[in-house]
């Protein structure tokens, strides 16, 4: 099959972590100071005008800014767009409660931003594995000394490297609340697997069960058990140690700690949910994708706060990319209009009394018993199945097979296999 061009983000670890441990400092510092002060040029001319400058703006207005030559021109810019993304997702929330970014300040310090070079702001050698990041024209003690921090990393994935790779775009230094670590953002092309086979599967995306999978003759339900328990303790932490000028160490700490548990576990499921597709002999999914639901409902203060929570949007996206490279096409169907948690898979009838409790969905018209997560699974399997009642067992909607997260292991396993 031809190839295909994909982006991917590899991670790499610094192997000469103490001698360039201190300039990237320097520059995560310098992201944070630059960060603040974009922040308080929107504060200001918000305040004045009503109108909140959006990326291009600010980099116009602050281009000449002695903080700006703290870094490379185009990290510098980016720092800013990043800021202006942050407000422009606050202002779409619509949430009057829901704070605007705020400055990234622990009382007189702050803290490491991440840092991304764009393709004029560094140097890559991959056969040694080494890669030259710009230093800002502030970063440089003398006109004779090094304008760059040499440094030299490992791939975290064995089966990975970068000499494979068409092109790197961008290079992001991330402090992880431990050490600093690279970021790759590379296209590659990948070889275009055959269709793995002709039937078809629906997923269901949710906060209590992260996902439902129907593939007619089977149903999967992957639990948020974890993600959740994560969530709360996370979140504790981090308010149980706010500082009053600004998050502590601990609090940020347990921010980027909840961030990272969250990718790893969005990460394995999406995995599993693919692999387990594509051993059924799989070749359509049909994911619901509640794209305006934050909108369209006000779910209360505790509801609303774990709706944002909610990373369907990133859930997604992994399984669309993953799935791409197995060869399994992923269409997107938009739950809003298909009203698939309250319409009946076998008959079709729409009913609210049918979700009688959490979790249960009993149909007063044709008397289906389901787990109610996989009735709207298998209602998104319709969407691209021409015949779905050929090749539909009722039976397993009311007792599927239950697929956990593993902490000991990372990975998602059966939960018979799976230590409390």
């Amino acid at each position: 099959m031809p190839n295909q061009a994909v982006t991917r983000t590899l991670t790499a670890s610094l192997t000469n972590h103490s001698q360039v441990s201190d300039d990237l400092d320097s520059h995560g510092f310098a992201a944070s100071k630059l960060w603040n002060i974009g922040r308080w040029t929107i504060s200001r001319v918000w305040d004045a005008i009503g109108h909140i400058p959006d990326a291009d703006e600010l980099c116009s207005y602050l281009k000449k800014h002695d903080r700006y030559a703290d870094l490379h021109s185009q990290s510098s810019q980016r720092v800013l767009q990043e800021l202006g993304e942050a407000f422009v997702s606050w202002y779409k929330q619509d949430d009057p409660d829901a704070n605007p970014p705020g400055y990234r300040k622990h009382g007189d310090e702050h803290p490491r931003s991440t840092v991304t070079w764009k393709n004029q702001g560094f140097k890559l050698d991959t056969t040694y594995n080494r890669v030259r990041l710009s230093k800002g024209t502030n970063m440089k003690p003398s006109r004779y000394a090094a304008d760059y921090i040499l440094c030299e990393y490992t791939i975290q994935a064995d089966e990975q490297t970068l000499a494979d790779v068409e092109t790197v775009k961008t290079v992001r230094a991330v402090w992880t609340g431990d050490q600093w670590e690279l970021h790759f953002v590379c296209e590659m092309q990948i070889d275009q697997p055959e269709t793995p086979g002709e039937k078809t599967a629906g997923i269901d995306l949710g906060i209590c069960n992260t996902a439902a999978v129907s593939v007619g003759d089977e149903t999967l339900l992957y639990p948020g058990n974890v993600l959740k328990e994560d969530t709360h303790y996370f979140r504790q932490e981090e308010y149980n140690t706010e500082g009053k000028n600004g998050p502590s160490n601990h609090a940020e700490w347990a921010r980027q700690k909840k961030s990272r548990r969250q990718n790893h576990f969005l990460h394995a499921l999406s995995k599993d949910i693919v692999e387990q597709c594509e051993r059924r002999n799989i070749g359509t999914i049909a994911v619901g994708h509640p794209k305006k639901i934050r909108e369209d409902e006000d779910w209360g203060r505790h509801g609303n706060k774990r709706l944002h929570d909610w990373a369907f949007e990133t859930l997604l996206s992994h399984i669309e990319y993953k799935a791409e490279e197995r060869g399994i096409s992923v269409e997107r169907v938009l739950e809003g209009k298909l009203k698939t948690s309250k319409t009946c898979c076998e008959c079709g009838k729409e009913a609210d009394s049918n979700r009688v409790e959490r979790g249960l969905y009993v149909c007063e018209n044709c008397e289906l018993v389901a787990n109610s997560d996989l009735n709207a699974a298998e209602n998104m399997r319709s969407t691209v199945t021409p015949s779905p009642e050929v090749d539909r067992s009722n039976g397993c909607l009311a007792q599927p097979s239950v697929r956990l997260f593993d902490k000991s292991t990372g990975r998602v396993a059966p939960q018979e296999q799976v230590v409390p």
